[in-house]
């Protein structure tokens, strides 16, 4: 469809992006669904601007949060600036979800029929300098000395194939569930949110691959964090989600 060389101009800017880079705190937040944006020369990618602004596109209100959390907890936070209907960056390069040609109920034009080449180029472009820009700042913190937790912010919607979702804030591990497990304990006394473990997803639907990729191998603690997104839609709602999960997880944290 796209010639590699035209996926990213430099109208487009990079894919990835940090804010407080200089974040002493010991969290990393990562948010590989941050963005609605499109490269240029994707255009509409065949889509109407209802499923441009829905979450099929991104993660609305997770990126809002995300950045309060890292004022509160003086963390880096590393997210994507494209869309994930151009390539999920929570999914390796061999994964069907990587590039979707069809999302709950809409279909992706530009997505359809592509090459192997085709696919290798968007990962090129957009999946690996954003899992490698989290490795650097991994290892980089490691060098000097700095601890590293990972924590992962999404947000997912309310109503899916048709089904309301009762949780309000899912806790995801894979394999490590020890931030999961101090957090979920910590969550057991409040009554703000419906909580629950791995779920809206969990492992089995491929959603925890950042942790899987970067923390597990190096035994960081990690965790995934998914919000509603009808309850951070306004400044707010996100407000108070970041709130108490910044305390969520500044308690977790501070058990042994």
């Amino acid at each position: 469809m796209l010639a590699e060389t035209r996926l990213l101009s430099e109208a487009d800017g990079d894919p990835v992006a940090v804010d407080n880079p200089q974040g002493r705190g010991d969290v990393l937040l990562v948010c590989e669904h941050a963005s609605r944006l499109l490269p240029a020369s994707f255009g509409s990618m065949g889509l109407s601007e209802e499923a441009l602004a829905s979450h099929i596109a991104w993660d609305p209100g997770a990126l809002a949060v995300s950045r309060l959390m890292a004022r509160q907890l003086d963390a880096v936070l590393v997210y994507q600036r494209f869309s994930r209907l151009v390539y999920d960056c929570n999914r390796p390069p061999d994964s069907p979800g990587a590039i979707r040609d069809v999302s709950e109920v809409f279909r992706i034009p530009a997505n359809e029929n592509l090459s192997d080449s085709e696919k290798a180029a968007r990962a090129k472009a957009i999946y690996f300098p954003f899992q490698n820009r989290i490795a650097d700042e991994i290892a980089a913190r490691a060098a000097r000395g700095q601890p590293t937790v990972l924590v992962t912010v999404h947000s997912f919607t309310p109503v899916y194939f048709g089904a309301q979702r009762a949780v309000e804030i899912g806790i995801l591990h894979d394999r490590d569930s020890r931030l999961a497990d101090r957090m979920l304990d910590a969550a057991a006394d409040t009554g703000l949110y419906r909580i629950e473990r791995n779920e809206p997803y969990g492992p089995a639907d491929g959603v925890t691959h950042t942790l899987v990729l970067h923390a597990e191998p190096a035994g960081l603690l990690n965790v995934m964090i998914e919000i509603r997104n009808d309850l951070i839609e306004n400044e707010i709602g996100q407000g108070v989600a970041a709130d108490f999960l910044s305390g969520l997880l500044r308690e977790s944290l501070q058990q042994p």
